[in-house]
């Protein structure tokens, strides 16, 4: 296992993050359908341990979070920016979506992160 992905996360995080990939949301599961297999050429794990958080879908290769953002991150903005800065601290890439852009906008966030992938491809090459 490369250990290196996961950026010091503890074991107990892993637990957790089995849990939350057997109960992921409905606009979870339904941009995971769409970001699983390759389907944007590049690889992404849901419910990925990172340090001490749990990204909701992480790609190594062009270290890229994409996290969906709730009902519960209405009240937590301060948190969910710290956080942000904390990834972004390892070189990670973080964006967000809603769930009601995922929900209504699928096609817009498929293509925002499809963008991102290749920024992020380019500017690494």
């Amino acid at each position: 296992m490369d250990r290196t992905m996961f950026y010091g996360a503890k074991p107990d995080l892993f637990e957790k993050a089995r849990s939350l990939r057997k109960n992921m949301t409905a606009s979870e599961l339904l941009l995971w359908n769409k970001l699983r297999k390759n389907q944007l050429g590049v690889r992404f794990k849901s419910q990925h341990p990172i340090d001490v958080y749990i990204a909701d879908f992480y790609c190594h290769a062009v270290k890229l979070v994409v996290e969906v953002d709730g009902e519960s991150h209405k009240n937590k903005k301060e948190y969910d920016e710290d956080r942000t800065a904390e990834l972004e601290n390892f070189g990670i890439t973080v964006i967000r979506f809603t769930n009601t852009e995922i929900l209504n906008e699928m096609d817009r966030v498929l293509s925002v992160i499809n963008d991102k992938i290749l920024s992020l491809k380019s500017s690494s090459a």
